[in-house]
């Protein structure tokens, strides 16, 4: 090799570095604004119920001696998170340090996106995507929160990275792969095998991609494998009915919200210039469609629909479609305004600052009375749980008017609590929780000793939140605390604790 094409190598690895270079650097900008917008003030609200929940098993599987006996290992979805954050307990329970987990995961999946995007669309595309993910409202509002839908979301982009390999470069160990980011997901919440079914509906619509059958079958096995060690772990532990009496009740109970609930909460989340664009560029772009547009699409629509017939409605439960939606959403971005890249830029900034500025202010609001479980912590259950840790002696058991505020009593208390919503019908009840089979008896007999209200229970049930007043009434209950709100310049009581006796 001659000196000069020596030097006109050299120049091109250069220039093809660079880029590279951009777009770590881009992604380095990226990441910082999403771990701001998810570190900021994390603990300045405790847990909400499912926080107390995943945090008490994974402190009864660090082996903590308080809230092992409040809290039970098996409970009801699969333990991949809590076996994980467990190792963050071995040294202290903390509920900060607990929330840093779903961060990591959080911004795990915002460097997965990228990656995906990046595969699927091009670098541009993938940095777009991974921007739009960083700062949109419902994604860091869930990771900044212990539930499983963050994590779950996190192994449902590896997934789709790992079929997107496939798919592009035809190698069998890719759809492997993909089968065990499917077996984690699953072992992080079991409802993630609905991705398994959009992943057979893709394939089964696009015929151009062949899947030899045994390496379909390798893929199932490899997923199945992985996701029998949650029932396996359940029939060793003794456990074997607790999964079978959660379906049970999925299947069966009544529907905590309408079908309008997704339509109502969720767009405004995600953002609307997310679906915008993602519809934008279906339409604009859809003599351009490939195999690409059918996937992405069977990831987001194939879990709405589940989850819009599904009885339970959460909040975070759509979380799962939401990089979907920003990789449409780029794609529309650079392949729209290929030759007009400062109109591409306005847009990019635009789209950006449209969600950046909502997650700011969601983080930043002050407490509410109101509260939307999945959304973030339980204004002054935190304060209220440790009030009872100091001031109520141990044994002591409380009745409070819903399981949420039972579950804060228990990790933030450390006190036994039930509560009087649940049903004593086991077809109508989480089979988790224990009902009070006679309060009035349990009450007489000093079974019961300590009584809390908490307008969050009660605004979703009157009823129950007027016969618990009943009971502190008939029962000579006196207030010994009680935890108060601002809001709007008025001092609000939210949860109030009352000592009964027989």
């Amino acid at each position: 090799m001659t000196a000069t094409a020596a030097v006109a190598t050299t120049t091109d690895q250069s220039s093809r570095k660079r880029p590279a270079r951009r777009s770590v650097r881009t992604l380095v900008v990226i990441l910082t604004a999403g771990a701001l917008l998810r570190l900021w003030a994390l603990g300045a609200v405790g847990f909400n119920s499912d926080e107390a929940v995943y945090a008490g098993q994974a402190a009864s599987i660090a082996g903590d001696d308080v809230l092992t006996p409040l809290f039970p290992v098996f409970r009801a979805h699969p333990l991949l998170f809590q076996t994980t954050l467990s190792l963050m307990f071995l040294g202290g329970v903390s509920d900060v340090a607990a929330r840093l987990l779903p961060v990591a995961f959080g911004l795990g999946t915002v460097v997965l996106t990228y990656l995906l995007g990046k595969r699927m669309y091009g670098r541009q595309a993938g940095l777009v995507a991974a921007a739009l993910l960083a700062v949109m409202p419902y994604h860091v509002v869930v990771t900044r929160q212990v539930l499983l839908d963050g994590p779950l979301t996190f192994f449902a982009v590896l997934t789709a990275y790992c079929v997107t390999r496939f798919c592009l470069d035809g190698e069998r160990r890719w759809l492997h792969f993909a089968g065990a980011a499917l077996g984690l997901a699953v072992l992080t919440k079991e409802i993630a095998v609905i991705l398994g079914v959009a992943i057979l509906v893709f394939f089964l619509l696009r015929r151009d991609i062949h899947v030899p059958w045994r390496t379909a079958a390798v893929s199932g096995a490899v997923a199945a494998a992985i996701m029998i060690m949650y029932p396996l772990s359940l029939q060793f532990a003794g456990r074997s009915g607790t999964g079978q009496n959660y379906l049970w009740w999925q299947l069966f109970r009544r529907p905590n919200h309408d079908l309008a609930f997704y339509v109502e909460t969720v767009p405004l989340a995600i953002g609307p210039a997310v679906l915008l664009l993602a519809a934008a560029g279906l339409w604009l772009l859809r003599r351009k469609g490939t195999w690409r547009e059918t996937f992405l699409l069977c990831w987001i629509l194939v879990p709405l629909s589940f989850f819009e017939l599904w009885p339970t409605k959460g909040y975070q439960y759509l979380v799962v479609i939401a990089p979907a939606l920003t990789l449409l959403a780029a794609r529309t971005v650079v392949h729209s305004f290929p030759v007009w890249p400062p109109v591409r830029a306005a847009v990019i900034v635009t789209s950006v600052l449209s969600l950046a500025v909502p997650s700011w202010l969601a983080i930043t609001a002050p407490p509410s009375a109101a509260f939307l479980a999945g959304s973030g912590g339980v204004p002054k259950g935190r304060e209220a749980g440790e009030w009872m840790r100091a001031n109520l002696p141990e044994g002591a058991a409380v009745m409070t008017i819903g399981p949420s505020m039972a579950n804060l009593v228990r990790f933030y208390g450390n006190r036994k609590s039930f509560a009087l919503s649940v049903s004593t019908n086991p077809l109508r009840r989480n089979p988790s929780y224990v009902p009070i089979d006679n309060p009035d008896r349990q009450l007489r007999q000093g079974e019961l000793n300590y009584v809390v209200w908490d307008a969050y229970s009660a605004t979703r049930t009157t009823f129950y939140s007027q016969q618990l007043m009943t009971y502190v009434h008939r029962y000579r209950g006196v207030l010994l605390h009680t935890e108060e709100l601002d809001v709007a310049g008025r001092t609000t009581p939210v949860i109030m604790v009352y000592e009964v006796r027989p």
